[in-house]
């Protein structure tokens, strides 16, 4: 089949336009109605607000954005941007994004996001928790929030700090909703928040990555190894799911080689380690500078073209562009931050023989722990609670047995092991590697069943086909 990648792709990112484009290259390979195909690139709501807060002894007015893309299955998901460059575009496209995100992993949501339009560091904690209450309370005005409706989570510049002040103000005004807490996730642990969110979508890529590179047939034609043992992998961003990406590779074997960071960039071939690096940085404020780096770029976009095996851009958008794909020298992209590849270059690379694994699946564990969360709350008990002594103790008799049948006497250490139930943590980490691995091959086999040329398409693809078969199956009405 022919490259469908070489479509016209305008030299200014329009981040929206750039999703849309990619559903239409993923439509080439379906049968869907035209008119079902609009409706699902559609945003069905957009919600676009402003309001005042106070700033010393004048006011301020602070700029806001709600978007619910896809109302296929309800309540719609999506985290909260805190940042000066959100615009109505981005939140658009982020919104979209998680639509087919949560339809790639099997999440039964609708897609949504929200944007403040703010520099958080410009902002005391008071004024932080002014906007974000009067940013829920203008959501609840709206029908914008709730349990059933519309669950936001932490996203860029926002956390479980801002996700609780959400969750006090909707139970405020929502007094004796039993569900209340499930119109957030992201929450702190203390406020029925669930183990393993904050570091899912980073666990989440990690899993993306290594399966990946466990597909020989695949790694053999890129010219690499099977496996992440001793891959050379370079991160951008020293955030949550950065730091946790970098985390968890260095965990299954890969040598991190590379950080880079909005202040520059650094360097060392044969590896650093993370938590050396994230402690320079959170003395000194930078990156720059670090003992052990071979080389220091003041640019950070260098940072991105040095040698390694794989690039895990995990900060903001459109950072691999047609201006600098040229340079980069990693077979396989892990994209942990959302559209950090615009399609042109994405275009470029797979061309030039490399992998993208696309961000709607790499950094999907979010919303996947997010969804137990939100299971959680509306079943109000924490996972493992209820079975795990049972399960325990169950495995405790089947010891005894075995040890009376046979004469054998296991050690204390062996009778731990085996007897051992599982924890919440334990269960979440369990149901977001399933969900990643299962969601990883299905993609695949989708790709080369249909002979397509990129995981993002076939991912795309994937996403439409469970979409279209739910608006298709609700039918229309009135």
């Amino acid at each position: 089949m022919a490259n469908n990648n070489q479509i016209a792709f305008s030299e200014e990112p329009h981040f929206y336009d750039d999703v849309c484009q990619y559903v239409d290259q993923a439509a080439k390979y379906t049968d869907h109605d035209k008119g079902l195909l609009s409706q699902i690139k559609a945003c069905n709501s957009v919600y676009r607000f402003q309001f005042p807060i106070r700033k010393g002894n004048s006011f301020e007015i602070i700029h806001a954005w709600r978007v619910e893309h896809s109302h296929h299955m309800s309540p719609t998901k999506g985290g909260i941007r805190y940042s000066e460059m959100v615009n109505e575009d981005e939140v658009m496209a982020l919104a979209a994004l998680m639509t087919y995100k949560c339809a790639i992993v099997n999440v039964p949501f609708g897609g949504a996001k929200g944007g403040v339009k703010i520099n958080p560091k410009n902002y005391t904690v008071a004024e932080l928790e002014t906007i974000t209450r009067r940013y829920t309370v203008e959501l609840i005005k709206k029908n914008f929030i709730g349990p059933g409706i519309d669950v936001p989570a932490p996203d860029y510049g926002s956390g479980e700090r801002e996700m609780s002040w959400i969750a006090d103000t909707y139970l405020t005004m929502n007094p004796g909703s039993l569900d209340a807490l499930g119109c957030v996730t992201g929450k702190p642990i203390a406020l029925h928040g669930i183990a393993g969110r904050r570091e899912a979508t980073g666990r989440g890529v990690a899993y993306a990555i290594r399966e990946c590179t466990s597909v020989a047939e695949d790694m053999k034609a890129i010219g690499l190894s099977t496996g992440l043992e001793g891959k050379r992998v370079i991160v951008q961003g020293l955030g949550n799911v950065g730091y946790h990406s970098a985390k968890y590779l260095i965990e299954f074997g890969a040598t991190i080689v590379g950080f880079c960071e909005f202040e520059g960039a650094i360097y060392n071939k044969n590896g650093f380690d993370l938590d050396e690096v994230f402690e320079h940085r959170k003395k000194t404020g930078s990156i720059l500078g670090f003992s052990k780096s071979q080389q220091d770029f003041n640019n950070s976009a260098e940072g991105l073209e040095q040698e390694c095996d794989i690039l895990v851009p995990a900060a903001l958008e459109n950072q691999i562009t047609e201006k600098n794909v040229g340079r980069i020298k990693a077979k396989i992209i892990g994209e942990g931050a959302n559209g950090p590849t615009t399609p042109a270059a994405a275009a470029l690379f797979i061309e030039n023989g490399g992998i993208i694994i696309p961000d709607m699946y790499a950094n999907a564990g979010g919303v996947t722990v997010s969804y137990f969360e939100w299971l959680k709350n509306l079943s109000h008990v924490a996972f493992g609670r209820m079975g795990r002594r049972y399960d325990e103790n169950s495995n405790i008799n089947i010891m005894n047995l075995i040890e009376k049948t046979t004469g054998t006497t296991l050690t204390q250490q062996q009778r731990l092991l085996v007897a051992k139930g599982a924890t919440e943590l334990e269960l979440v980490n369990s149901g977001l590697e399933d969900t990643m691995i299962r969601s990883y091959h299905e993609i695949r086999e989708i790709k080369l069943k249909k002979n397509i040329d990129s995981l993002r398409t076939a991912a795309f693809v994937a996403a439409v086909d469970k979409i279209a078969i739910s608006y298709m199956n609700m039918g229309i009405w009135p």
